[in-house]
């Protein structure tokens, strides 16, 4: 403001503007991604060449072959007239080959001579491994491939980790063929057979067995639209000793991840898989089994529990041979609230032993509770309950006869109202009478009534107890103590029936088709 004032001071020139601040950490990002771009462009000319190394050594070893072929099938006489002229020089011709007629001792240049032999095979194997690292036990998988000619000479060999959590193994062996199938197409092979040791593979891809799961039925049409890109592609069922190598290489994957453990960012979602339906899913909708640590998706998780309530069992963990329970408060996450009192019913049906199980006889109610909760629940409110048999509900307190299972009767005892009343309820012979009809059976232990749908006449009940549909006589030690037949024709064979004979556990009850009411 002074000088602007004062007359004798003259205004100083403005200054030059300045050059704009350039960002030191912009250019660096930028430099960093552009050397990364020529890296991987460099890496990308380099694999094509190799790749083409790779294919014209190929050619050159398979026309060898095929000329080494040729020269030791020649009779001698052809030889000794034609062996000095007979030639076949790498690269000229490749598309026509040489074959001689005995009768006249000519050579002929023809089209391509098919061979029986294929010319290229494909060992592949995919596994799943359980393995500690830093005492925690996570579970790992990896894919092994061997492309080798027909004097099982290795061409190519790809080792490759799989990421992602809980991987079955039918998945691990399909990703390892397809990684096997897409190799040869690279390699420009025509005529291949791959070797499957995984007889459920070998099913899948020769098409006698439907894969009941989404994505392994996903997986197995890749491999059918693979096959087709070949001149000739056939699968072979090999004992496992016979791809040992695929199976080094897979193992190699493994321990690869374990030795060397893949740093992730955890800003990032980490994708899991889930075992039962094998999609991709956040580790957020994922739910852990209590104790075990077992994880699965919600959906499939939902599916199962309201699949084991409505057979009427209490649900576990899915996984085979896991007998960890589901507690009511870890499947609020997924179930809905009339699956949650429907959960605390099985629950507690569970806690109690079959023969101290009392529901109460009102229709309306027929809440269920134990006998010696029901008698500690009557002892205040009732005079000699325990003698009497008289009994109050927990729930809607009505009275109860315990040993007639009716309603209260009073100024009678049990003998008088048994004599009364001789016969069943209406309901109970209406069932009996609908359950006489379809040849249903009544389990001996818990009164349950079940339905034999198809499967054998050995049936296993929700409380346990083991016996014979036919006759009713009981199994013991997976043994019938009758002369029954196991089963019935038409009851076991079924159009279309997905009969995975190896993935069958002995123990589990898949030959026990049943319903309970």
């Amino acid at each position: 403001l002074s000088a602007s004032l004062s007359p004798h001071t003259s205004q100083p020139p403005p200054p030059p503007p300045q050059p704009p601040v350039q960002n030191d950490t912009v250019f660096s990002l930028t430099s960093q991604m552009l050397s990364k771009l020529q890296q991987e462009s460099l890496d990308h000319k380099r694999c094509l060449l190799e790749t083409q190394k790779l294919k014209d050594d190929l050619k050159r070893r398979v026309h060898d072959e095929k000329f080494a072929r040729r020269i030791a099938d020649m009779p001698e006489e052809l030889w000794e007239d034609w062996g000095d002229f007979f030639e076949r020089p790498f690269g000229e011709g490749c598309s026509r080959e040489l074959c001689w007629d005995e009768t006249d001792s000519e050579i002929d240049s023809v089209d391509g001579v098919s061979d029986n032999e294929y010319d290229f095979r494909i060992y592949f194997k995919g596994l799943i491994s359980e393995e500690k690292v830093k005492d925690k036990a996570s579970n790992y998988a990896g894919i092994g491939v061997a492309i080798c000619d027909f004097r099982d000479n290795l061409i190519l060999e790809i080792t490759k980790p799989l990421v992602g959590v809980g991987l079955s193994k039918q998945a691990a062996e399909l990703k390892a063929l397809i990684e096997g199938l897409n190799a040869a197409l690279s390699l420009e092979l025509d005529r291949i057979e791959f070797c499957c040791d995984y007889y459920p593979i070998y099913q899948y891809i020769t098409r006698r067995w439907p894969p009941k799961q989404r994505k392994i039925s996903m997986l197995v049409n890749q491999v059918l639209l693979l096959q087709r890109k070949f001149t000739d592609c056939r699968p072979i069922l090999m004992a496992r000793n016979d791809i040992k190598y695929a199976f080094k290489l897979a193992r190699e994957a493994i321990v690869s991840q374990v030795t060397q453990p893949v740093e992730q960012n955890e800003s990032k979602s980490v994708k899991e898989t889930c075992v039962i339906c094998l999609e991709d899913t956040d580790s957020g909708s994922m739910f852990s089994v209590d104790g075990c640590m077992h994880r699965y998706c919600f959906s499939c998780m939902k599916q199962h529990v309201e699949v084991k309530l409505l057979h009427g069992t209490v649900p576990k963990c899915p996984h085979e041979g896991c007998k960890s329970e589901l507690t009511v408060d870890s499947c609020r996450k997924f179930l809905t609230p009339k699956m949650i009192e429907t959960l605390k019913q099985r629950t507690k049906e569970a806690s109690i032993p079959v023969t101290e199980r009392v529901y109460c006889p009102y229709p309306r109610c027929s809440t269920l509770m134990s006998r010696s909760e029901a008698l500690e629940y009557s002892k205040d409110a009732l005079v000699r309950a325990e003698r009497s048999g008289a009994r109050k509900c927990l729930k809607c307190h009505a009275l109860f006869c315990i040993n007639c299972k009716v309603p209260w009767h009073s100024d009678m005892t049990c003998q008088d109202y048994k004599r009364k009343n001789p016969l069943p309820p209406v309901e109970d012979l209406k069932l009996k009478s609908l359950a006489s009809m379809n040849l249903w059976r009544q389990c001996v232990k818990c009164n349950h009534i079940i339905e034999l749908s198809e499967g054998c006449y050995h049936m296993t009940c929700r409380c346990g107890y083991e016996f014979c549909y036919n006759c009713g006589a009981e199994w013991k030690n997976k043994k019938a103590t009758c002369s029954c037949p196991l089963w019935e024709e038409d009851l076991i064979w079924t159009e279309n029936r997905d009969t995975d004979e190896e993935e069958m556990d002995e123990d589990s009850d898949y030959d026990d088709g049943w319903f309970v009411f």
